[in-house]
């Protein structure tokens, strides 16, 4: 059997998503929604202005138990994970011993173990990965029959707390065990998309049922991946396999932010010299914000130039922004081109059109205090 032949894998909420009308799409191994009846345009813009009901599921959960577990994930990331505050959260990378990222993450602290949250392309290599690199005093649990649900937008606090009050007390990338439709789950203020949310792991068996009962709530509608992607682009949110892989460094990326000074100085991750002497040199290129001008989007892969010459880089996620009305794009470009403002050139079917570097994001991020 080829890989295109493979079944798909679905989520706990597939039949849902059929029931609603769903275009369904193959995604990471998985069928998912690519958008509802109202199309990706409403659905992006409803987001924005309420609260959007995003299926997450095929992301990978896992936990990490023992004493050691917070030191010994930090032989494999560059984050600070020792000084993670309990029920903080907290965003880092896999790195590989080039620098380059082999996925991207998001690390919980639960008190007595650190929850991660994986993509859903990498999680059985970054499973493999961990059982590789961590010792065998650390516990390594995947959970990936669980549900993660996501729940984003400016009402969607108010949405939540009908279900599980302890939820708006969570400040941005809090994270808590609380009890949902009399279930376990853990609930983190966090999301992809720029808005205020929050993403919700529960047990499978419930998992259609909490959807439904957000669904009838009046501020919520179901959110397929086509406006998570313009959402998680305004906001100017890497995509891994996109924007980042193992090609790209955090500090190329942007991410320098996530590494915080102990580890900036002390190191002890995978391709800490090359991370640290780009923190120290800067590095050949950079990830930035396009704007191009008129209304031609620049998708993946679209050809970056000077005015008129030499070649730059290229788009790595572009598309249309409903939210401010036009084409934007993210891409590398030599570091000497990465100043806002500097003059682009975009090779859009054959022919060279106009852009410029602007700052990210496209869109205020509207994350809870």
């Amino acid at each position: 059997m080829t890989e295109s032949e493979t079944p798909l894998k679905t989520t706990p909420l597939d039949g849902l998503h059929r029931a609603l009308g769903a275009r369904m799409v193959p995604f990471a191994g998985y069928a998912m929604p690519v958008q509802y009846k109202d199309g990706i345009l409403a659905e992006h813009l409803h987001t924005r202005a309420a609260c959007g009901l995003f299926d997450v599921s095929h992301m990978g959960r896992i936990e990490l138990f023992g004493e050691e577990r917070a030191r010994a994930l930090e032989t494999l990331v560059p984050g600070d994970i020792l000084s993670l505050a309990l029920g903080r959260q907290r965003y880092t990378q896999f790195t590989a011993e080039s620098g380059g990222i082999r996925d991207d993450l998001m690390v919980a602290n639960l008190g007595d173990r650190l929850s991660l949250v994986v993509n859903a392309g990498c999680k059985d290599e970054d499973l493999a990965h961990l059982r590789a690199g961590l010792p065998k005093s650390v516990r390594i649990e995947p959970l990936f029959e669980r549900a993660l649900l996501a729940l984003q937008g400016p009402k969607a606090a108010a949405v939540m707390a009908r279900f599980a009050p302890a939820a708006g007390g969570l400040p941005f990338m809090g994270a808590a065990e609380m009890t949902v439709l009399d279930a376990p789950a853990v609930v983190s203020r966090s999301g992809y998309t720029g808005e205020d949310g929050f993403e919700i792991s529960l047990p499978a068996a419930i998992a259609a049922d909490f959807a439904q009962r957000l669904l009838r709530e009046p501020e919520v509608k179901p959110i397929g991946l086509g406006a998570r992607d313009s959402l998680r682009l305004e906001a100017g949110l890497c995509l891994y396999g996109h924007d980042i892989d193992l090609t790209t460094t955090p500090i190329e990326a942007g991410l320098a932010w996530s590494i915080a000074k102990r580890r900036r100085e002390a190191g002890g991750f995978p391709g800490d010299a090359v991370v640290r002497r780009q923190l120290a040199e800067g590095a050949s290129r950079r990830l930035v914000g396009i704007k191009p001008d008129g209304r031609a989007p620049a998708r993946e892969g679209t050809e970056i130039r000077a005015p008129g010459g030499a070649v730059l880089g290229r788009v790595t996620s572009g598309g249309f922004g409903p939210t401010v009305n036009g084409p934007i794009a993210m891409g590398y470009v030599a570091a000497a081109s990465a100043k806002p403002g500097t003059a682009l050139e975009l090779m859009v079917r054959g022919k060279a059109l106009p852009a410029a570097v602007v700052a990210l994001p496209f869109v205020p991020k509207r994350y809870a205090a």
